[in-house]
């Protein structure tokens, strides 16, 4: 019988998070401030404590994971690499398609790999309070959840949109004890700035950054955390990929395609960076990054530096960005909403180390159903993005015949997004490109450095 799951005892657990800094073809370019000045480690401290911001500035290639994380890990990791040989026989190709099932997780998805990590690190160095941003909810339950396990209090930011489109993502973060709040608010200035320009404004990832660290920075018993987009929190995310090489391994298979949904990074980054080491080893290995055609960043943004917010109070990072005051349509894929990229992926991505491909709406919610019904798991929307890349690759190789090794991320399930397959399964969802003029307009006001 063919192998459907392919496990990993809890001592075969990674020891070390993966620094892919260490491997880049580059250094990585500098945080400047808005004088164009690179920030100086003084500023971040503002939002971020010492312990974080050490593994942010870090170019160590393997970074030990503390035993109290591991230790938590261990109540869902190692994750199952899954063969989806259902998804194989339904498309009639001769690709074979391998899953890293990351929705055992508490939260259900995969942002509990840094979130357990931040606030372990922010227990260590005395931090009593912390703040941070969700757009689906995936990222602020996990934190929630993380939190909790460390006795730290916890106030989050939510896009307004999904704070009213998914209910009980927010329920889940109460249970674990967070206070959560519709993005924008009046309790911060960017909150009630963009409230003034308009009371409606369904708020984006940008803008509930911007509160979540505006009030960080403005109280010294709190900390912020971000959900992706940074070093560090890509770094927590490899042991997803290096999990997956260890299972690849033990079954003598290597994949030829990695694919993972792309908003910020922390995803994609998390299952593909691990396999990035053995690219720059000669291994012929493609890297896919998949993101929504409504918020194009990596195939449509510009590559520049840009405020990771969108009132401005992040340092500028050199990322693919549609600007930091673009206001993204209300797609039901909350997680992929941002306006910029992790400056280490853009920078790979520029560099040509790796891949973006950008899918549709309803096209992305057809793969969701189509997986569902072969392989039993409703996935995120998020996760539905790199489905449907996968699903098109097959469909490609039964046309060629190569029986290529597809592997993706399926980074949560969708058991709190079934209003979105309700809209999908009546035929309600709409295909949204955002306008190239609307992108245009964005980048105008990108802040001019140098």
């Amino acid at each position: 019988m063919t192998a459907h799951k392919i496990l990993l005892e809890e001592s075969e657990m990674p020891t070390h998070w993966y620094n892919v800094v260490a491997d880049m073809p580059n250094p990585p370019a500098p945080p400047l401030g808005p004088d164009g000045k690179p920030v100086g480690p003084e500023q971040m401290l503002q939002i971020f404590s010492m312990p974080i911001l050490e593994q942010e500035m870090s170019a160590e290639r393997w970074i030990a994971i503390p035993e109290p994380v591991r230790e938590i890990y261990a109540l869902w990791r190692p994750s199952p690499l899954c063969r989806a040989t259902r998804l194989e026989q339904a498309l009639g190709t001769p690709a074979k398609i391998y899953y890293k099932n990351e929705a055992v997780s508490p939260a259900g998805s995969h942002k509990p790999n840094s979130a357990v990590a931040q606030a372990y690190y922010n227990k260590q160095a005395g931090i009593k309070r912390m703040t941070t941003e969700t757009g689906a909810g995936q990222w602020g339950s996990s934190l929630s959840f993380a939190a909790q396990m460390f006795g730290i209090e916890l106030r989050i930011y939510m896009v307004k949109v999904s704070y009213e489109q998914k209910p009980f993502r927010r329920s889940m973060m109460q249970t674990w004890g967070a206070e959560v709040l519709a993005s924008p608010t009046n309790l911060t200035q960017s909150g009630r700035n963009a409230l003034a320009r308009d009371p409606n404004n369904p708020g984006s990832l940008g803008l509930a950054i911007s509160e979540a660290v505006e009030e960080a920075a403005g109280r010294e018993d709190t900390k912020y955390g971000l959900g992706s987009v940074l070093n560090h929190v890509l770094l927590h995310q490899t042991v997803i990929g290096l999990e997956a090489k260890k299972q690849f391994e033990k079954i003598g298979v290597y994949p030829d395609m990695v694919f993972a949904p792309h908003g910020g990074g922390s995803n994609f980054a998390g299952v593909a960076f691990p396999f990035l080491a053995d690219k720059a080893a000669g291994k012929k290995v493609r890297l896919v990054a998949v993101e929504p055609t409504s918020c194009p960043t990596l195939t449509k943004g510009h590559y520049a530096y840009d405020y990771g917010d969108e009132s401005g109070y992040t340092p500028l990072s050199l990322m693919f960005t549609l600007g930091h005051d673009f206001m993204p349509p209300s797609i039901h894929a909350g997680g992929l909403r941002y306006h910029g990229a992790s400056p280490l992926v853009s920078q790979l991505l520029k560099e040509g180390v790796l891949e973006a491909v950008s899918v549709p709406q309803v096209a992305t919610f057809a793969a969701g159903v189509q997986f569902a019904r072969a392989e039993g798991i409703i996935p995120a929307p998020e996760s539905n993005h790199a489905i449907r890349a996968v699903i098109d690759e097959a469909l490609n190789c039964k046309k060629t015949g190569e029986p290529k090794v597809l592997f993706f991320n399926l980074s949560g399930h969708g058991h709190f997004d079934m209003a979105s397959y309700d809209r999908f399964l009546a035929g309600k969802l709409e295909d949204y490109d955002y306008p190239e003029e609307a992108i245009a307009a964005a980048l105008h006001n990108l802040p001019k450095v140098g």
